[in-house]
């Protein structure tokens, strides 16, 4: 215990499942599920006999508890497939659905999914995960409805997949109330979706206009996005302080729309463009942040340049534009697109209110294909440029204060464009933003912070652009559906976990309980190491993170511990 005075260790209340009393239902039909619905308690499970659901409508609804929650999913991993018109509507708590599949069907009725059953029971503390719907259309493609509708609060969407939607309608929309309903939606794939034609092929949106000014506080994390090409907006916020972090973008036609709301935060994601008019981030309304995100070979322009200001709208109705106001644009890279910026977008007579008191700030733009870096369709009002830098030359800009006009010496390193050691962009940021603490990366930020997104530094790369292979269905769990949900038993002192000079200590307190299975987190959740432990004394190296760190251990299907790991910061 000597380590106590420089490092806080809690031992974290984790779940404790009753395995003596849970229940497992064997069921062959959405009439077998709604038959064991009265008799369903905290900690069941009910699983799917596998084959070819066909036109089933399935209810899920239940009443679980945090530590026990009940548990639809089917009994053999992706042996369960639903086609026709087969739906599922859950209503209740602490409810999870696990490793569903609806396939070449349709819906005759609202969303394929909906976290309610009827207007008046509704999803809380619900998931939905290692669930995909795939190529889910009506003949119609004007026909309207969703995939997934989201009702309820602190619900979640993980490790799902969601391709092939042709036809009109949201691939995934959050309803509002009038509380916050803190949705999470993360690790999962949006695949390939064609344009529509017309509005209404979002791939998420969060709100509506009419609940435009309510406060959301959703978060949208880690989520991969290809060709979703539905509309210009991939994403629709339509609610105030949401998060969009750590998702990649690759050869969407379209962008991240702020649409409606207020108070969000869009950092440290990629945008990644290919031989579509790909775009970025369109910024309208107040107060919103856009930081430490990597924009590479983007070509649209306008409204799908890599950073869109909008003009906005006198006395805007909810449904319009409102004026742009106090944003913060701060320490992004571009490099390789064809429009960095465009500010005052969408200047007519409606849309005359010009962005005011905003910054632009400790950007980097390079290789830009465009005629020009910055463009201007309305001048800004109060806009304070400051230490960004332009690989172009000053008389080829309508800009000049609170830029440096030179090569930023950006070179292709692990598939991004980093800064070289020799590069103007070090140290060269300017101002303060708190709120710049890592880079995208990652890796933390100290003393003189470089301008751009990517700051130069010798510490592990914990965030990635994403690829397939990292998200939806399965990824980073047991292989064997059917263990998913087993649920081992809080084991409290089976190790004892010490953390000193980046290393973890680990002393497991019996054999029994050997071999270990370790997995380590930062506080987002984001995996960051796992393996196994072998023998009683054991030390585990976490690469220099000087960050909080979640320590899960695992033994067999028996017993489970997590220690909460807080690294002293000052060595």
């Amino acid at each position: 215990m000597r380590y106590f005075n420089t490092y806080i260790l809690i031992v974290v209340g984790c779940l404790v499942f009753s395995l003596s009393n849970a229940t497992n239902y064997s069921v062959s039909s959405a009439f077998d599920i709604e038959n064991v619905l009265n008799d369903i308690q905290p900690g069941d499970t009910i699983k799917m006999t596998s084959g070819n659901w066909v036109n089933e409508n399935i209810v899920f609804e239940g009443q679980g508890t945090e530590t026990n929650p009940i548990v639809l999913i089917p009994a053999f991993k992706n042996k369960v497939i639903l086609s026709g018109t087969s739906s599922l509507r859950v209503a209740g708590s602490y409810l999870e659905v696990n490793g569903l599949q609806f396939v070449d069907g349709y819906s005759t009725s609202g969303a394929v999914i909906e976290f309610r059953n009827g207007s008046s029971k509704l999803a809380n503390n619900c998931r939905l995960t290692n669930t995909s719907i795939v190529d889910y259309n009506p003949t119609d493609k004007d026909e309207d409805y969703k995939w997934v509708s989201v009702y309820g609060k602190n619900n979640r969407i993980d490790h799902c997949e969601f391709s092939g939607k042709q036809h009109s309608g949201t691939t995934l929309v959050v309803w509002l109330n009038d509380e916050p309903n803190y949705t999470q939606i993360d690790y999962n794939y949006f695949g390939a979706r064609p344009d529509l034609g017309y509005n209404g092929g979002e791939t998420i949106r969060i709100g509506t206009s009419s609940n435009s000014m309510k406060e959301s506080r959703a978060i949208v994390e880690y989520n991969l996005f290809e060709e979703c090409d539905g509309e210009i907006e991939i994403i629709s916020n339509k609610s105030c302080f949401n998060t969009y972090r750590y998702n990649t973008f690759n050869n969407c036609d379209g962008c991240l729309t702020l649409r409606h709301g207020n108070d969000c935060s869009v950092y440290s994601n990629f945008f990644l463009g290919d031989n579509k008019s790909s775009g970025g981030v369109r910024v309208i309304g107040e107060r919103h942040q856009v930081y430490n995100n990597y924009f590479d070979g983007l070509k649209g322009d306008g409204y799908r340049s890599a950073i869109c200001i909008m003009n906005g709208v006198p006395n805007s109705p909810l449904n319009r534009y409102f004026q742009v106001k106090d944003a913060v644009i701060v320490n992004n890279t571009m490099v390789n697109c064809k429009v960095p910026l465009t500010v005052g977008a969408g200047k007519d007579s409606e849309k005359s209110l010009a962005p005011l008191d905003c910054t632009f700030a400790n950007n980097v733009m390079d290789k830009t294909s465009g005629s020009q870096n910055v463009e201007f369709d309305d001048q800004p009002t109060n806009m304070t440029w400051l230490g960004n830098v332009m690989n172009a030359e000053a008389d080829d800009e309508e800009v000049s204060e609170g830029f440096v006009f030179a090569d930023p010496q950006l070179a292709l390193v692990e598939g991004l464009y980093r800064p070289a050691a020799s590069s103007i962009v070090i140290n060269a940021s300017q101002g303060s933003f708190p709120q710049i603490q890592s880079d995208i990366d990652g890796q933390e930020r100290e003393g003189d912070k470089d301008a751009g997104c990517d700051e130069l530094s010798d510490a592990p790369i914990i965030n990635k652009p994403l690829d397939k292979s990292e998200v939806g269905p399965y990824f980073g769990q047991d292989d064997d559906v059917s263990v998913v949900n087993t649920r081992a038993a809080l084991q409290a002192d089976m190790v004892k976990c010490y953390i000193k000079n980046n290393v973890i200590s680990v002393l497991v307190q019996e054999t029994k309980f050997l071999p270990l299975q370790y997995q380590l987190f930062d506080l987002t959740g984001k995996a960051l190491n796992a393996g196994e432990i072998l023998s009683l004394k054991t030390q585990i190296n976490t690469n220099g993170t000087n960050r909080i760190l979640l320590a899960h251990f695992k033994s067999g299907q028996k017993y489970y511990q997590s220690y909460k790991l807080l690294q002293n910061s000052s060595e």
